[in-house]
């Protein structure tokens, strides 16, 4: 069997599980060929993980890289900003290539990636796991049966808690120019999640937005300035060590900025309405700064009524961890679904709940991205870059309406293909 090579460009922590699933779980079918990043110390520490390490370039050498090393598809875990960059020189150059989420983080660049994929035979596939896990699986399948009819309405909120709300508030993606906010940044996978379910696409987007819990103002206004429980200790864990304090040298970049100091430009609290091409409206919330974290999912249809609700975290101490800067203690997660007809009682669809890796979606992707071709996908979960802009136009349109306070719609921001 041919094995295609790829390449990794950007080596913090979010490339580990795409370095992990090419060079060690899919070794008979993926190549690891190379690394690209701007900070050497970064790469080295996932090449002493790699049982035979690959060549590093640095990122100014991206292309020199691809030929060089023959790649045949790029995999893309930079800092959000820089995706598109890498995205469309990765397509001119003849790759395919497969990035983090989101695509990328604003209109203009979304539509020259768009007109990067219309020049180039290449593809891009945006990792969406949370497509992957078995609890969406399951809704999708109902929904797509025609378990509450025609969809007319659907509400979902999703609460980050206090230790993984604030990581966002510490590391880069506090600057809005870097991530596009949590509208783009972490939206993107639900509103990905709710075009796939509702079967449609975003018409018109409303929304408010405001940093109400995070940065200086707010953390002395409700107390929480000097709360050390919202700290971060990366000397806790061997890997995250190495790859930002032994690295900071290079680069300067802090992961562990305190969330309540100057310099946050991206909101905390958000409220979104949609208007899907079917009909169907949304109403969508997002909490960062919880003392539980899970989400919960309702969908109105002509014949009935679907709730689905997931509590990953019951609650939130305060002991100190390295990864989300607290750790909730103990660890009580459950979910239930559950499906009402019209005129019928209430049935609980059996579920399976799985606390690892975005619940057991993160295994799953990986297998089918780097596994064997021609896997089949009744369900669709593959996201193509047409996904990608559908679930980031939404995020485009609420960052649009926070600032002029009006309705937007989507169809002005940007034309799809």
């Amino acid at each position: 069997m041919t094995r295609r090579r790829y390449a990794v460009v950007g080596t913090g922590a979010r490339a580990e599980r795409h370095v992990r699933a090419i060079a060690v779980e899919h070794a008979d079918t993926c190549e690891l060929v190379a690394f690209a990043d701007v900070n050497r110390t970064r790469m080295a520490a996932h090449n002493e993980r790699l049982a035979h390490p690959v060549p590093t370039y640095d990122a100014a050498d991206f292309l020199k890289m691809l030929t060089e090393q023959r790649v045949d598809v790029v995999v893309v875990t930079t800092v959000d900003r820089f995706h598109d960059t890498y995205i469309i020189e990765a397509l001119d150059a003849g790759c395919d290539v497969v990035t983090e989420k989101p695509m990328t983080t604003d209109v203009p660049s979304a539509g020259k990636i768009l007109d990067a994929v219309d020049r180039n035979d290449g593809s891009v596939t945006v990792t969406f796991n949370y497509r992957y896990n078995p609890i969406h699986e399951k809704v999708r399948a109902l929904l797509a049966d025609g378990a509450v009819g025609e969809i007319g309405s659907v509400h979902f909120e999703w609460l980050l808690d206090a230790r993984h709300g604030a990581d966002y508030f510490r590391r880069w993606h506090r600057d809005k120019a870097n991530s596009g906010g949590l509208m783009v940044h972490k939206a993107t996978h639900h509103f990905d999640l709710l075009n796939w379910w509702v079967g449609s696409v975003p018409e018109t987007v409303y929304a408010q937005g405001r940093l109400f819990f995070y940065g200086d103002e707010n953390g002395e206004r409700h107390g929480h300035a000097d709360d050390d429980r919202f700290d971060i200790d990366l000397e806790r864990d061997d890997w995250l060590k190495k790859l930002y304090v032994d690295a900071r040298h290079e680069d300067g970049y802090r992961r562990d900025q305190n969330p309540f100091e100057p310099g946050v430009s991206i909101e905390d609290d958000m409220s979104v309405l949609v208007r899907y091409a079917s009909g169907a409206n949304l109403t969508y919330h997002l909490t960062a700064y919880s003392p539980w974290e899970g989400y919960r999912l309702m969908v109105n249809g002509s014949q009935g009524r679907m709730e689905l609700e997931v509590v990953e975290n019951s609650w939130v101490s305060g002991r100190l961890s390295a990864v989300h800067g607290t750790t909730a203690d103990p660890e009580q997660g459950w979910a239930k679904l559950s499906v009402q007809r019209l005129f019928e009682e209430r049935a609980d669809v059996p579920l399976r709940f799985d606390r690892e890796g975005h619940g057991g979606a993160d295994e799953r992707m990986a297998a089918a991205l780097y596994g064997p071709a021609g896997q089949e996908d009744p369900l669709g979960r593959r996201a193509t870059h047409h996904d990608g802009v559908l679930s980031l136009l939404t995020g485009f349109a609420a960052n649009r309406s926070f600032e002029t306070g009006e309705a937007v719609r989507v169809a002005d921001l940007l034309a799809l293909r």
